[in-house]
């Protein structure tokens, strides 16, 4: 692999293992067949040759997911497609992925770049994660990608604001399309039969 450390000496008991360390590249090094060969159980997204190290979802994050995920496999039995949850690599943009929380796609066939990873997608969802900085990789980060890579709809289900916001896909960035707090329902711009009550996401 390029861009490998060469460690000027041994590791010692109770440091960090130095020379298993050279057997990937350095950060801002990594090529994209690096990354897809990638073999972790963390999620990892790639920009630009730089790894980002998401944080490990909570109990209460995939109680989130897993609501929203039977919101979207009912739409599989209307109109068809697939519905994947994270880790699932998204190319958003050249050498650069993501792993949303939640992926829809209605013909998986045409979306997928490869056996890795989608290059297109027709929803997708995030549920912002604790740490300083999840806010801004779903509200702004996140945002101008997906909007990069022409995805029409994108959710943004935030448990700190009890709120859910969904944008759509307006000559080639993100409008708002609804905002719902306590009590309210959101609601889908594409498909009318997807709303969720945000009590039945985050409680009362």
């Amino acid at each position: 692999m390029a861009g490998l450390v060469d460690y000027p000496r041994r590791s010692r008991r109770g440091e960090p293992v130095w020379e298993l360390a050279t057997l990937y590249p350095e950060q801002g090094g990594w090529s994209e067949e690096e990354y897809l060969r990638l073999d972790t159980n963390r999620l990892v997204e790639y920009d630009n040759g730089v790894l980002e190290f998401l944080p490990m979802p909570k109990i209460s994050h995939q109680r989130i997911v897993r609501v929203l995920f039977l919101l979207l496999e009912s739409l599989t039995k209307a109109h068809g497609g697939e519905v994947f949850t994270a880790p699932t690599r998204l190319k958003v943009s050249p050498r650069k992925y993501r792993e949303p929380d939640l992926v829809y796609v209605l013909d998986a066939s045409r979306a997928a770049g490869s056996d890795d990873y989608f290059q297109a997608a027709d929803l997708v969802m995030e549920v912002v994660s604790e740490g300083a900085d999840s806010h801004e990789r779903d509200y702004v980060k996140k945002r101008r990608n997906y909007a990069a890579a022409g995805i029409p709809e994108y959710w943004i289900v935030d448990p700190h604001m009890k709120r859910v916001t969904v944008l759509v896909l307006a000559r080639g960035k993100y409008a708002k399309h609804a905002e719902a707090g306590p009590g309210e329902t959101a609601q889908s711009a594409m498909f009318k039969e997807l709303r969720v009550r945000v009590s039945d996401l985050f409680g009362k």
